[in-house]
């Protein structure tokens, strides 16, 4: 068990993050994604996908990814995009341009993902991740993002 709170992901570095993921029971982490917290956690995880962007393997990637977490507990969604363009990357919350990937999966999910305690392409073909879109982009995704890996 772990002490872990989810809403002070803020305040971890990503290395830190992954590991209290990794020993963080997934009812706690499904009680943090249905609570309150969730927009600042969602928020302040998406925020990082700048400073873990890897422009030296994007190479000429220019692409609109698009982030749709289910499971809130009022049923909804939550979108965000994460935009490369000239080797550069930015986010922002909602779905403002066309997505060339879309990305489907649920707040825990997500949660492990990005803290390396899922693999994305068995969680793809375990059906808890649906990509839609350039499959191509999706699986080159590790590679553009420096992120904890399982």
């Amino acid at each position: 068990m772990t002490d872990f709170d989810l809403s002070t992901v803020s305040s971890v570095e990503p290395a830190q993050f992954a590991q209290l993921v990794k020993s963080t029971p997934d009812g706690k982490i499904a009680e943090a994604m249905r609570g309150e917290q969730r927009t600042a956690i969602l928020d302040e995880i998406i925020g990082r996908f700048p400073a873990l962007f890897r422009p030296d393997k994007a190479g000429q990637t220019n692409a609109v990814l698009q982030w749709d977490i289910t499971g809130r507990s009022d049923g909804g969604v939550d979108t965000y995009q994460v935009i490369i363009e000239n080797g550069t990357c930015t986010t922002a919350a909602g779905a403002d341009r066309d997505p060339r990937l879309t990305v489907t999966l649920g707040g825990v999910e997500f949660i492990k993902m990005c803290g390396g305690a899922a693999n994305p392409m068995m969680m793809f073909m375990t059906g808890k991740l649906k990509a839609k879109g350039d499959l191509g982009l999706a699986a080159n995704l590790a590679n553009l993002f420096d992120l904890p890996r399982s």
